[in-house]
């Protein structure tokens, strides 16, 4: 798996991969040139007092010095630059790919554990492949070149280097053997962190005024002393390498130096041949190590690897069919024919057998007691879930044969939660259309009532909103995502109890507006107060997930038991007439 993600995006620059094994090539062709050199000034130089010679040869040796470090910088910035792209196209591609995704996905994964793998998962990918394009490509350069090298020097003393590897390949070996349960381990607590800090952060506001600070302070330290332990077993076993592996480099060095000086002793070894070869076991011992330290990232940029290839690899449910119809025959008509819904896992459905049709400009309400199935209902029609029975036709086309963009281009939604992004007022209204003037703008804020608000704001439209919009309250944040779905310019409006948080008078005066100044626009309305509806075309009474009644208000008294008994519940048995 990651073999594979790293050659699908490490491919588009491997003229960059190129000029690293170039340039590394080079500095390790002079790192191995180098203690030749050294062993000639000591044997040809500094043995025979010969000064010229060790002048010269010592300059020709700075030469190839500021030559590798050169080529090394040259190297590491060309892996750099590849690493870096490739992480920016993984994280583009997996925005990509959530963004297409329904609430289906975004709900299997999870919010907090999405941003982990488009971040840290990322991030772990991209040091592996930086890492790996610098050091395992002169790490076998320096490891296999310094071989030929020390054996050209002394082949006696082999052995050494040979018991050497092999011990620090084992060493190697366990670890990365335990390492990989604990990385895996590690990124799903990361996960739970994430999500645990996001939850209380989100409800700030229910920690508070329940008093659960303390109890959700032990939740966090909770997640967070489980990550921490399975990071000091990952530390602990880092920390542990590098001694060993400095134990083995100094026991080799020590055994070359003992064996070696029994055969300066015998006259069978010069010293500078001696000093060459105790240079080539630390350039092959170093490589080795690099190449272990190296391989020790693999495990946890594997577990990354196959996180982010699990979005990568899903399939969205809102497919988008190859002929998909852009032409609408019926603009502003909505039609439930016979719809079904249950959610996956679920042993009852939450809608069943729903048929109604709102006509280009009628209003329809859809009411019903809390679960009846309203907030599912409307998220049918811009196809955030997709029905498992029947069909929803939006203008005429069934939403799943439709071009998702033109789909969502005639439809303005409201949702039960409004969110605002951070930016200014006028960022947030044109959210769906960029080209929108201020004039427009102005007059979607005065159909939602908040003309008023914002222009008592320092900088009218161009005020500063607050991430999700906490710097405003809870009516002002929903008339801003009214005035929102207003200047979308759609064809059907979708208000999924979009004005709970309206007092009465601002509720009818936002209500009569709507009717007045867009009469073209269907709208389909969830209410849970009555007054809200009672003018609609039509009214859809929900009950457990089926339809117990449509009609208009004065019908639905006289037919629609459910309906009677809300109405009685809100206005009082003297309203209904």
């Amino acid at each position: 798996m990651l073999g594979k993600l790293l050659v699908r995006y490490l491919r588009p620059y491997r003229w960059l991969l190129a000029g690293v094994l170039v340039f590394q090539f080079l500095s390790a062709l002079a790192s191995l040139y180098l203690p030749s050199l050294n062993a000639d000034i000591i044997d040809n130089g500094v043995a025979k007092g010969d000064t010229d010679y060790i002048w010269s040869t010592g300059m020709f040796m700075l030469a190839i010095s500021l030559a590798q470090i050169v080529a090394a910088i040259i190297a590491t910035y060309f892996a750099a630059k590849a690493a870096m792209r490739a992480g920016r196209d993984i994280r583009n591609d997996v925005f990509d790919k959530v963004s297409a995704f329904s609430e289906r996905e975004v709900s299997q994964f999870g919010p907090g554990s999405l941003i982990t793998r488009n971040t840290n998962d990322v991030q772990q990918v991209q040091m592996l492949a930086m890492m790996g394009a610098t050091m395992l490509v002169s790490a076998p350069l320096l490891a296999i070149g310094g071989v030929i090298m020390a054996l050209q020097q002394d082949v006696g003393l082999s052995w050494l280097i040979g018991a050497a590897v092999l011990t620090i390949l084992v060493v190697a070996s366990f670890v990365i053997a335990r390492m990989v349960p604990l990385f895996r381990s590690y990124q799903g607590k990361l996960d739970a962190v994430n999500r645990v800090f996001r939850e209380q952060l989100t409800g700030i506001r229910v920690v508070r005024a329940f008093v659960r600070e303390d109890i959700e302070e032990q939740r966090f330290r909770g997640a967070n002393t489980d990550i921490m332990v399975v990071g000091r077993r990952v530390g602990t076993l880092f920390v542990t390498l590098f001694p060993l592996f400095m134990l083995v480099l100094n026991v080799t060095i020590v055994g070359v130096i003992w064996f070696g000086a029994i055969e300066v002793d015998a006259g069978t070894v010069e010293i500078g041949t001696l000093f060459a070869f105790m240079q080539y076991v630390g350039i092959i011992l170093g490589g080795v190590l690099m190449a272990a330290f190296t391989t020790i990232m693999i495990p946890r940029a594997a577990v990354s690897s196959e996180r982010i290839s699990e979005v990568l690899a899903s399939e969205s449910t809102l497919t988008r069919p190859a002929d998909a119809v852009t032409a609408f025959p019926a603009v502003g008509s909505v039609e439930f024919r016979d719809v079904s819904f249950k959610y996956p896992g679920a042993e009852h459905a939450v809608l069943e057998h729903i048929s109604f049709r709102a006509e280009p400009g009628e209003t329809v309400a859809i009411v019903g007691s809390t679960g009846a199935g309203k907030t599912t209902l409307v998220s049918l029609i811009p196809r955030l879930f997709d029905a498992t029975g029947g069909s929803v036709l939006v203008n005429g086309v069934d939403v799943r044969e439709a071009d998702l963009e033109h789909l969502w281009k005639t439809i303005g939604l409201v949702p039960q939660r409004p969110f605002l992004f951070a930016g200014s007022v006028a960022y947030n209204l044109r959210f769906g259309r960029e080209e929108a003037t201020d004039a427009e703008l102005w007059h979607a804020l005065e159909i939602a009532q908040g003309r008023d608000f914002v222009a008592d704001m320092q900088g009218g439209l161009d005020a500063r909103i607050a991430q999700g919009g906490t710097n405003v309250s809870g009516g002002q944040r929903q008339r801003l995502a009214i005035a929102r779905a207003i200047v979308h310019a759609p064809d059907v409006l979708v208000f999924d109890d979009s004005f709970s948080a309206l007092d009465l008078t601002t509720d009818a005066r936002l209500r009569q507006a709507l009717w007045r100044e867009l009469p073209q626009v269907t709208k389909i309305v969830v209410a849970q107060r009555v007054s809200t509806i009672t003018d609609a075309d039509r009214i859809v009474v929900l009950d457990d997930g089926g339809m117990v009644g449509i009609g208009t208000h004065e019908e639905l008294l006289e037919t629609c038991e459910t309906y009677r008994q809300i109405v009685e519940s809100q206005l009082g048995v003297e309203a209904q007439a």
